[in-house]
């Protein structure tokens, strides 16, 4: 049998190309009959989807079996919202980083090829003097670099490479070695990305649930929650500015009114030796700021996984200054809050998209904009890293608040007695030093 040219091997080898099969004339259609082998295959993924069904059925129900058993303690039911939301932020975190390793690896990958391509006349003659000189050909169809590798190998330990050949056949084995190992450390990757896709979805569904159930309490205990609802957004219409949209809802809505009534009345917690009491957040019960918002600098998290894209001071884009920070998000991240504090407005407010505004005592604010949904009501006392909306899959806000309208954006400003302050010094630096609600 004669050999195959070695052109037709590497072109076939490295360009991954069946070339074969492209010159082999397709057959006429014509009925199959189904194999026992085909028909035991369907039956098996048949099986197998049954089990996925019974196992999600499983899942759920004991999702509600464990919901129902926290019952009306409040505690535990935020320690729970705190908990799975920092599970699903924290993975959140593991697949942006998992996704920025693999363009890295994927842009290596793709110029090792680009070289191996660039170099196919070397190859060529490498593989050929191979072909000649060894005791055994090389394989006579090449369709991976872990084949041509092989080859390689082979042919060196063989003692069957010439001195002047064997640098060269070295440096190919070397970069086509590399490529190989890299090729394995990409397949990882991916599969680590596949098995943390795979957990976010089972905590997004369990937060999904701890979510409804909270809401569901809260709208036992308000009954006009609705109403109240509707009536701040017909209230937010009024006004123009975030400044006035405050004013409106803590004197004109019930419920904003009783909560910011309540967060005046509060007064500054008690301070350890002239420092925040810290242990206080441990408290999963409280209805008030474990600490006061004034000595919080230092120790509030982000309320959501992202880049800062434009910070407090510079330009907004249009000639003016920027009143907060905008941090470019993953699509749907959790948002979480950054401080404890009574929900005043919750819902869309002009170029903001959906706004959620805290009252978080002492003359504090906090406004976070930008979100697809809110999941908290207006007249809410909230936890710190306690989950209150969801980002959408592009962004929400105007084009002045984000730098690219392409992806989701999120705001955040802080106010003290109406005006808007550098919220920099509040944030924690670094992950310990966090306060957790």
């Amino acid at each position: 049998m004669s050999a195959v040219p070695l052109s037709f091997v590497l072109l076939a080898g490295f360009a991954g190309a069946d070339l074969v099969a492209a010159q082999t004339p397709l057959p006429a259609p014509q009925a199959v009959a189904v194999s026992p082998e085909a028909l035991k295959q369907r039956e098996q993924e048949l099986e197998a989807t049954r089990a996925q069904q019974k196992s999600a059925a499983e899942s759920q129900t004991k999702l509600k079996a464990d919901i129902a058993a926290l019952g009306q303690d409040r505690s535990k039911l935020n320690q729970q919202l705190i908990d799975v939301a920092a599970q699903v932020r924290g993975i959140e975190s593991k697949v942006s980083d998992t996704e920025a390793r693999l363009r890295t690896l994927d842009g290596r990958e793709q110029r090792m090829r680009d070289s191996l391509n660039s170099r196919r006349s070397e190859i060529v003659e490498v593989l050929a003097a191979l072909q000649r000189a060894g005791r055994r050909s090389p394989p006579a169809l090449l369709v991976r670099p872990e084949d041509a590798l092989q080859s390689l190998r082979t042919a060196m330990l063989l003692g069957a490479v010439v001195p002047e050949l064997r640098a060269r056949a070295e440096s190919l084995a070397t970069d086509l070695g590399e490529l190989v190992n890299l090729r394995k450390h990409i397949a990882g990757e991916r599969d680590q990305l596949a098995a943390d896709r795979d957990k976010i979805r089972g905590d997004q569904t369990r937060l999904a649930a701890l979510v409804a159930e909270r809401q569901r309490q809260q709208a036992a205990v308000e009954k006009d929650l609705e109403a109240e609802s509707a009536r701040a957004i017909a209230l937010s219409k009024q006004v123009g500015d975030l400044q006035s949209l405050i004013a409106k809802m803590e004197q004109d809505l019930k419920s904003a009114a009783k909560a910011a009534a309540t967060a005046s009345q509060q007064g500054a917690p008690n301070t350890v030796n002239g420092k925040p009491n810290l242990a206080a957040f441990k408290d999963r019960s409280r209805v008030s700021p474990a600490i006061a918002f004034a000595s919080a600098r230092g120790l509030l998290p982000l309320p959501v996984n992202g880049t800062k894209i434009r910070d407090f001071g510079g330009s907004d884009g249009v000639g003016g200054v920027q009143k907060g920070i905008s941090l470019a998000t993953r699509p749907s991240a959790q948002v979480t809050t950054p401080c404890d504090g009574w929900v005043v407005y919750a819902g869309p407010f002009r170029s903001y998209g959906q706004l959620l505004i805290l009252n978080a005592g002492g003359g504090y604010h906090v406004l976070i904009a930008g979100m697809e949904r809110i999941s908290v009501n207006i007249g809410q006392f909230v936890l710190t890293g306690e989950p209150v909306a969801t980002m959408g899959s592009t962004s929400q806000v105007a084009s002045i608040l984000a730098t690219n309208a392409s992806q989701p954006v999120l705001y955040v400003e802080f106010r003290k007695d109406g005006t808007p302050i550098d919220p920099g010094p509040w944030w924690a630096a670094s992950e310990g030093e966090k306060v957790r609600g």
